[in-house]
């Protein structure tokens, strides 16, 4: 079955950049000249994914404002003459339908999940979570549509780890089953050092079957309230298979620190204006 939503949670606070986050949603925050979530839409939009639920919190208006049409500023750079920042701007309005779902609390990543059940409905769609930044040739969701066309259940992207650090992420136990796929196992969120199965993380890309609302409803909140999707993932896979696919491309962890500074570093470098002086900056800075 073609997957035509895409689920986009937007909710967080942001806390691991305070102060710049007090006002200006983290989604926001700019890589070179755009802002990160923009990133992750155009990517949904050069799948053919027609419709994308934003899941937002408080105060998370102005990500609905950046995608909505903006009549004085194009009226402005109408008659300026700028239609080469007219264009970009049209672009930005014309590049989903969007639909925007409030979490009312920050209740973790199941929850915000689950606030798109009734807009998506019983279909598979993806899940595609604004920290990570996936640069590739052919986007990260549309090789994802590519496989989950020839397989049933639910399918997340993974890519191997150090293995110091999988205490930093979810992580599967899986067998390998065709080109870059795995049958997973197991999934541990987080695992003490030393006790991963693997070093197959999970990374913020998911195909889901709507069966996953209904679990997501029972599975039991956590220590701090909220409800994980790795729990919920977990009661799936006694339902339908869950696959793990080995994604190609290049990933940036754009809600931490050193994540974002890379990435601005590397989409910089690849600028056709700001390249070529960034890349001469870089050569002469004194460390």
């Amino acid at each position: 079955m073609k997957v035509k939503k895409a689920v986009i949670p937007a909710a967080g606070f942001g806390t691991r950049f305070l102060p710049a986050t007090k006002v200006v949603p983290k989604e926001l925050l700019p890589i070179v000249d755009k802002p990160t979530i923009q990133y992750i839409m155009e990517e949904v939009a050069s799948a053919g994914i027609e419709e994308v639920i934003l899941i937002t919190g408080r105060e998370k208006g102005s990500i609905e404002d950046h995608f909505d049409t903006s009549t004085e500023l194009e009226n402005h750079l109408r008659k300026k003459g700028r239609n080469d920042l007219l264009k970009i701007v049209q672009e930005i309005s014309e590049m989903v339908t969007l639909v925007s779902v409030r979490q009312k609390e920050p209740l973790g990543l199941g929850h915000a999940i689950l606030c798109a059940k009734k807009i998506v409905g019983q279909e598979p769609f993806a899940v595609l979570l604004g920290d990570d930044l996936i640069d590739a040739k052919v986007p990260c969701i549309r090789q994802m549509m590519e496989v989950y066309q020839e397989m049933e259940g639910g399918l997340l992207a993974i890519q191997k780890v150090p293995k110091p650090e999988t205490p930093l992420y979810g992580i599967i136990k899986g067998k390998k089953v065709g080109d870059r796929v795995y049958s997973v196992e197991e999934m541990v969120e987080k695992p003490e050092p030393g006790k991963a199965p693997s070093n197959l993380a999970i990374i913020g890309r998911y195909i889901l079957p709507p069966q996953i609302f209904d679990i997501l409803e029972n599975v039991q909140p956590d220590r701090r309230g909220e409800i994980q999707l790795t729990d919920g993932l977990r009661e799936l896979r006694r339902e339908v298979p869950i696959y793990g696919y080995e994604f190609l491309g290049d990933r940036y962890d754009a809600g931490d620190k050193l994540g974002y500074l890379q990435a601005n570093l590397s989409f910089g470098l690849r600028h056709p204006e700001l390249g070529p002086k960034l890349k001469k900056y870089l050569k002469n800075i004194t460390l």
